[in-house]
């Protein structure tokens, strides 16, 4: 008992002693240099400072090549693992009411979350250019610990590299996610049916329309806002009220139609969805009539696409809407059987039109 108690002494004083180690070892350059990115002393002082010292976990500060969990305790919240990754290149790097380091941990919590797993771990992978001001990184990080804390995720290994002036437009990050899916739990578009309902949580492209505005290359204002949010907490509700819920992914890049169109592709059906009911503000829809956009294939960062089994519909549509993420949240559409791998618009005027897949990119560079 004698050497378990000296041991924990040990274990204790070598804590302590790191992080008095990692609060003096300060970064004292403004501006991101090649050294940083060395391996010498500038990286270790650049990682300890800004990265260890701010997403500080226990997994983290091992400050191991990798992060290692208990798979007995993983065990206990469910079956089987779910795993993704997105790297994040937005310009700009701050906009209204966002950020690359809150896109950066929401998106990858949401890419977990909509397949009904539990978010638990992230890395955090940041290419640098060298020139870059280390009051703007350590604004992103600081940020990505809070969005983190609120996801309730823990960010518990990375990698920094630097590039040279030119080379990279500031700072780029690539997250990795794992989370857990509790048994009996099967999110997929192949479960997708005739009769099943499509549900939106929300207004469809303010975060395109956000970016669009921040980069300042139109004289165009407005008060609208990226809605970057995590929805694991929206998903985990809809599960509860039902679990054999058909399919679900968040509205990134290439918008809601893209989302549709590849549902209908995968489960081999038709979609059909009615304009009308398709939220999406006012200032959102006179951008697009003025630049010959489509809201349609807007991004967004924290909109979720369901199909829902038309007898739980207004279940979970009253579900999501007593949720703060989900208030606006609308059934816009149903699947049918024909044509199959085709998404159909219902318009304004009664007409019907086929929404096809994006070409091209109407909006580079939106996370």
């Amino acid at each position: 008992m004698k050497l378990d108690n000296n041991q924990e002494v040990k274990n204790t004083l070598f804590e302590q002693m790191e992080r008095v180690r990692r609060r003096n070892n300060k970064v004292k350059d403004t501006h991101i240099n090649l050294s940083h990115g060395s391996g010498g002393k500038a990286m270790r002082d650049l990682i300890n400072d800004v990265f260890v010292n701010s997403f500080d976990n226990p997994i983290l500060s091992q400050l191991e090549d990798q992060a290692r969990f208990d798979l007995s305790e993983l065990g206990k919240l469910g079956n089987r693992l779910a795993f993704t990754t997105d790297s994040y290149v937005v310009d700009p790097l701050f906009f209204p009411g966002s950020n690359i380091g809150e896109l950066a941990v929401n998106g990858t919590v949401n890419d977990l979350a909509v397949s009904g797993a539990k978010p638990l771990y992230l890395t955090c992978s940041m290419i640098l250019e060298e020139g870059l001001e280390l009051e703007i990184l350590r604004k992103v990080v600081l940020s990505m610990q809070e969005t983190a804390q609120k996801a309730g995720v823990q960010i518990v290994t990375g990698d920094t590299k630097v590039v040279n002036r030119g080379c990279a437009d500031k700072l780029f990050i690539n997250t990795a996610g794992i989370g857990i899916i509790p048994e009996g739990i099967d999110i997929s578009p192949r479960n997708i049916k005739p009769g099943d309902v499509v549900i939106v949580n929300g207004e469809i492209g303010n975060h395109g329309t956000a970016i669009l505005i921040a980069r300042g290359e139109l004289e165009l204002e407005t008060d609208i806002e990226s809605d970057c949010q995590p929805l694991h907490e929206l998903v985990a509700e809809i599960i509860k009220v039902c679990p054999e819920i058909k399919a679900m992914r968040d509205a990134t890049r290439g918008g809601l139609a893209t989302v549709l169109n590849e549902f209908a592709q995968t489960a081999n059906v038709g979609i059909r969805i009615n304009e009308n009911a398709i939220p999406v503000k006012e200032e959102v829809n006179g951008m697009c009539e003025i630049l010959g956009l489509d809201p349609l294939y807007l991004a967004n960062e924290g909109k979720l696409v369901i199909i829902a089994p038309p007898e739980k519909a207004d279940l979970i549509l009253s579900t999501m809407q007593n949720h703060p993420t989900g208030k606006q949240a609308a059934i816009i559409g149903e699947v049918i059987s024909d044509p199959p791998g085709i998404l159909l618009l219902k318009t304004a005027f009664g007409a019907e039109r086929i929404v096809d897949m994006l070409v091209g990119d109407q909006l580079p560079r939106i996370c």
